[in-house]
């Protein structure tokens, strides 16, 4: 089936609004080429109908990019890779949170726990923290709302993290 007009006028604003965060990204040491902004796009389309979402404007990718762009755990050599996993986990906690969270709100949880609790590790922030805190959300938690999603996820975690007491346990526990 062929494209009308208006859709590929919509993927030419897209790719357009992709390429252009080249010029603030460049200083992290990530740059996309129009191969990788067409991709991106592409994988878009794909995301939005497996999610059963819609979506006007130029779309979220933009601001994923301007978000993570200063990552520890992104480099050149796997950035549309990321991108595209983030873009799909990003829609699919949207569903999962019913809407009920803005993009900005959840991008800011995102990519405050990739960098903190997750180090990276999509799986993790998909499988884990994204998981528990669309669980509270649907159970009607709003204390994000103040925070604009910054802080939260302590609230949730059900992982002990090691600390200097929990070292010194376990030390004692072996040794001792």
């Amino acid at each position: 089936m062929e494209k009308n007009w208006m859709e590929i006028m919509q993927q030419n604003n897209q790719l357009a609004e992709v390429l252009k965060t080249n010029q603030y990204t460049e200083k992290f040491g990530l740059v996309l080429t129009q191969q990788d902004a067409q991709l991106l796009v592409q994988e878009r389309v794909m995301a939005l109908k497996e999610q059963r979402r819609v979506e006007f404007g130029q779309g979220v990718m933009p601001k994923i990019i301007y978000e993570f762009c200063d990552s520890a755990y992104i480099d050149q050599s796997h950035y549309t890779e990321i991108l595209i996993r983030l873009q799909n986990i990003f829609y699919l906690y949207k569903n999962e949170m019913m809407d009920e969270i803005s993009d900005d709100e959840l991008l800011h949880f995102m990519k405050e726990q990739f960098e903190t609790i997750c180090y990276g590790d999509l799986d993790y922030l998909e499988g884990t923290c994204l998981m528990n805190f669309a669980s509270a959300i649907r159970a009607g938690y709003e204390g994000y709302k103040e925070l604009e999603g910054y802080g939260q996820y302590s609230q949730f975690d059900d992982v002990k993290r090691w600390d200097y007491d929990l070292y010194m346990e376990t030390l004692k526990e072996l040794f001792w």
